[in-house]
């Protein structure tokens, strides 16, 4: 898969990409991310890529011809992105980032993985010349209700939620599939053998359980006996009641659309859910 990232600031993603999952996944080819410089594709000695918006108003507006030509110019590295007309977006896909953007989730970055490439565009300033938006990109996306001082800390985490779901990232390949927010496409995969929902999987949608480890007393805090006893059904059990516990008070919009099977409705009308 392939990363390529307009920036006026590519020695930002020097950070990211050269610590942890990022930095072990293009170590092995997993992944290739390469961060564009937009200031490379003007043509006046300022290396000018904003200017003031037509209609006054505050602030300045990235210029469209430096993303244009810049992702014009991937061709030459033998990675074309298609004309957007013609784009298949099940194979590459063109995104702005843009605190306008739909929000982004798992199950976004579940479908970015399956991609070979994705371009991001970093929006700064005030915002983009709106044909780059009509001309070129196929989404918005926003990673929040906030509004950041550019899109680079938006593609950074992008970056980080696509890598890790790719194959052999993860040190385990159920690793970003039983947690929160986790996607699967058959809810009987939700089910131990035992015949108790998992604590977090896509058919379930909820946050993620509480995790301890050594040592057992911590400053006064003692790690459940239940997990201790080596029963599994019931551990199971338990984890599943507090991702259900943890999802109703800090996320309950998740219980919306979550999978819940009898049982767990009847805890949730326990704890005074719905």
């Amino acid at each position: 898969m392939r990363f390529d990232i307009l920036t006026i600031f590519p020695n930002f993603f020097a950070g990211p990409l050269d610590h942890g999952i990022l930095s072990r996944a293009i170590a092995t080819n997993a992944v290739e991310v390469y961060p564009h410089d937009l200031r490379a594709f003007t043509h006046d000695r300022h290396r000018t890529v904003d200017d003031r918006p037509f209609g006054g108003g505050e602030g300045m507006v990235l210029k469209p011809q430096p993303i244009f030509e810049c992702v014009e110019s991937l061709a030459a590295s033998g990675h074309p992105i298609a004309e957007k007309p013609i784009r298949d977006t099940s194979r590459q896909t063109v995104i702005l980032l843009s605190a306008q953007g739909t929000r982004f989730t798992q199950a976004v970055a579940h479908r970015l993985a399956a991609l070979d490439q994705v371009v991001l565009i970093c929006g700064r300033y005030e915002g983009i010349d709106e044909r780059v938006n009509h001309l070129l990109a196929d989404q918005e996306l926003s990673i929040g209700d906030y509004v950041l001082s550019g899109g680079e800390l938006a593609a950074a985490v992008i970056l980080d939620a696509v890598v890790r779901l790719l194959p052999g990232v993860l040190g385990h390949a159920d690793s970003a599939r039983y947690e929160s927010f986790g996607a699967g496409d058959d809810a009987a995969e939700a089910m131990t053998e035992d015949g108790v929902p998992r604590s977090t999987h896509g058919a379930g949608g909820l946050l993620d359980y509480p995790h301890y480890t050594r040592p057992v007393e911590f400053r006064g805090q003692t790690v459940p006996e239940i997990l201790t006893n080596g029963d599994h059904l019931k551990i199971s059990r338990w984890r599943r009641e507090r991702a259900l516990e943890k999802t109703l008070r800090n996320r309950p919009d998740l219980l919306e659309t979550a999978e819940l099977t009898e049982r767990d409705r009847e805890f949730l009308d326990h704890l005074g859910g719905t």
